[in-house]
């Protein structure tokens, strides 16, 4: 009964992006991110950014994530990118969000799409609905919560040159891991 629970759960993670509506589900998500605290100022000094408009993700010990998005450079649309992760440790659960990467300036949007860029372990994300997040990596640690979309004000700041923050859509999951996420790019 607990491995049927495990594969449905891990199953409904790794589904989930598909039943997003295909129409303007780009367009949906950066006005999410416009339309949020710390995140709707960086659209205005960012060289560019990449908003994946769903990533799912599941775990039963080891896990992983999966989305498709956009790249823009001011709001011009140059690229796609997929981004895959994989995670090793305590976890269990599936859950659906949304993420944007701004990038301060030319040298890190090179390094965003000069082929297969990684975030290590220790890539932080501010967390735009109501939830928790803690990470710890060989740069330090770090920790953030907000209230709501609008509240994105504890963390937000540009770290090598990139600044990470997502929407949580739906799902619960619980995670103790250590993960890394690898993005590929497309120019069109």
């Amino acid at each position: 009964m607990k491995t049927t629970l495990q594969r449905t759960t891990l199953m409904i993670a790794l589904l989930a992006p598909f039943a997003v509506a295909w129409a303007d589900k780009y367009d949906d998500a950066i006005a999410v991110f416009k339309s949020a605290g710390e995140s709707s100022g960086m659209f205005k000094s960012a060289y560019g950014y990449a908003v994946f408009p769903s990533i799912g993700k599941g775990g039963v010990g080891i896990g992983g994530a999966r989305g498709t998005g956009h790249v823009y450079v001011g709001n011009k649309l140059v690229g796609e990118s997929k981004m895959t992760q994989v995670s090793v440790g305590l976890q269990l659960g599936g859950q659906v969000f949304s993420q944007i990467i701004f990038f301060q300036d030319k040298r890190a949007f090179d390094e965003f799409t000069s082929g297969n860029f990684e975030f290590g372990a220790e890539a932080n994300a501010v967390a735009i609905t109501a939830a928790a997040s803690a990470s710890a990596g060989t740069t330090g640690a770090s920790a953030g919560a907000s209230a709501g979309q609008r509240d994105a004000t504890t963390m937000g700041e540009y770290h090598k040159g990139m600044a990470v923050f997502t929407v949580a859509k739906g799902g619960l999951m619980y995670e103790a891991a250590l993960a890394g996420a690898k993005f590929s790019y497309k120019p069109l």
